[in-house]
């Protein structure tokens, strides 16, 4: 473990340390236009994060960094791998995409929004990279300050308002719990490297001090990713929120969440699932309680951003399937199902982006028609709630085939059977919105909804990633896999 300045830790934190300049260029950037240009802040964002994810991906590509060992940097502060890698790829998009998204937002025109979107990338980034205690709690709050500002950001509407306070006020609450736990665990351990600590946390001891702190921690991390019983913001923030916000905050941050979750409860660990675990008996609850929940409860929703945050609070479920089964192949599951909601989601936020603006709300009745008012808008909606259902050719058939499948190898075939059952639920309420948007009418279909050329390019990638995932899922999976193994490496 090195804590000095060397060219290899540079390096590591290259896509860490171009958010920070992000940061500056944008709010420089801010204060030389006129106020009629604001428009542009969102294209510099989107161009200077793609340069960001290139350089991520050159790293890699040309120079093999990350390698297949994991590297541990400032101490042990930071571990730099393949893990970290594909989780930084998922970050960068969602900023890319979001950036992308917001240019014709106009609550979100100003250069400190997407200031907060590239603190709150560097977050995530942060704790997906974190090997310590203090670095992964620093890394957190970092990022949650960030999107408390980012969702009351619309100040002209008090539902925005009280979306951020909200989601301040759960948000603090949780920090202090996960606080705790992780006090506890230095108390009992010495230690605030994750890794040290992992061997005491799953090391199946009866000891309920380390209980305690286990579920003192799933209280934070289960915040962060919306999962049952912790889900209860969720509905609220995202509907308050401004759209591009809660694109945003149900993707990119559900990602970084499960990158915690994940690096803490599997760091030095290779083995099947554990019954006598009492912490892996917990995640399974919640992991259940958590489809079951967010798919029935989306069922009864008539408003779009609510019925959507139900449904990410499903989703979130699924993903829980490939931690629960303590396996590289669930990991990796896990890993490529992220990758996979980044692109369906923000696609699906992206339509009810412009549908809202056209129309001044996000009623299911505003849907009505949709393809003969853009057919394109339409499609690329149907393709993203068919990938969100798990239907072919989409990339949510493949990832939850392949989080079913991990499920099924490590024997606990009746969580995959779950599973699949509530997705049966989910089809519901996807296909019924698909039934809007073709099979019903409208009295304002003759009216085409304008699509901004930064929405098509946005659509356009989000589209080609749903389908390009969904056909050519093996090597993306494979890539996932092998990163994955990080997480197991001591």
């Amino acid at each position: 473990m090195s804590s000095e300045i060397t060219l290899s830790s540079v390096l590591a934190l290259a896509p860490e340390i171009g958010l920070a300049a992000l940061m500056l260029a944008v709010m420089t950037y801010d204060r030389l236009l006129k106020p009629g240009e604001r428009r542009k802040l969102g294209i510099f964002t989107a161009w200077f994060s793609l340069v960001i994810l290139l350089v991520t991906f050159g790293l890699w590509y040309f120079l093999n960094e990350p390698g297949a060992g994991a590297v541990s940097i400032w101490g042990g502060m930071v571990r730099h791998d393949m893990a970290t890698l594909v989780f930084r790829v998922i970050f960068l998009l969602g900023l890319l995409i979001t950036s992308l998204i917001s240019t014709d937002f106009l609550e979100v025109q100003q250069g400190e929004y997407y200031a907060l979107l590239a603190a709150a990338t560097l977050g995530f980034s942060m704790m997906a990279a974190s090997g310590d205690l203090i670095m992964l709690f620093v890394a957190m709050e970092t990022a949650s300050i960030s999107l408390y500002a980012l969702a009351g950001l619309a100040t002209s509407s008090s539902r925005s308002v009280e979306a951020g306070m909200k989601y301040f006020i759960y948000g603090s609450f949780a920090s202090a719990i996960m606080l705790y736990g992780m006090s506890l665990l230095y108390g009992l351990t010495g230690e605030s490297n994750l890794h040290i600590i992992a061997g005491t946390l799953l090391g199946g001891e009866a000891d309920s001090a380390v209980l305690l702190a286990a579920v003192l921690l799933i209280v934070g991390f289960g915040f962060k990713v919306s999962v049952v019983p912790f889900h209860f913001w969720s509905p609220d923030v995202y509907e308050g929120a401004p759209s591009p916000v809660t694109a945003f905050l149900s993707t990119a941050s559900k990602a970084a969440g499960f990158a915690v979750f994940i690096r803490f409860f599997l760091a030095g660990i290779v083995g099947s699932p554990n019954p006598n675990q009492g912490w892996w008996n917990i995640l399974v609850a919640m992991c259940i309680l958590t489809m079951i929940l967010g798919n029935f409860m989306a069922i009864y929703q008539t408003n779009m951003k609510r019925l959507i945050a139900y449904s990410s609070i499903a989703q979130a479920g699924y993903a829980l399937i490939g931690l629960v089964t303590l396996t590289v192949d669930g990991s990796g599951a896990t890993m490529f199902y992220l990758l996979m909601y980044v692109f369906s989601n923000i696609a699906a936020f992206a339509v009810i982006i412009l549908v809202s603006n056209q129309n001044g709300s996000d009623d299911m009745k505003d849907f009505y028609g949709l393809s003969r008012r853009s057919p394109f808008l339409a499609l690329a909606m149907m393709l993203a709630l068919l990938s969100l259902g798990g239907i072919p050719p989409t990339a949510g058939f493949f990832a939850k085939f392949f989080l079913f499948r991990a499920a099924i190898d490590a024997g606990i075939w009746w969580l995959a059977a779950a599973g699949l059952l509530t997705a049966f639920v989910a089809l519901y309420y996807y296909l019924s919105i698909i039934k809007y948007l073709y099979l019903y009418r409208s009295d304002e279909e003759e009216i085409e909804i304008p699509v901004p050329r930064s929405y098509k390019v946005a659509l356009a990638i989000t589209v080609i990633g749903i389908l390009y995932l969904g056909v050519l899922a093996n090597p993306a999976f494979e890539w996932t896999r092998q990163a994955a193994l990080a997480f197991f490496a001591g």
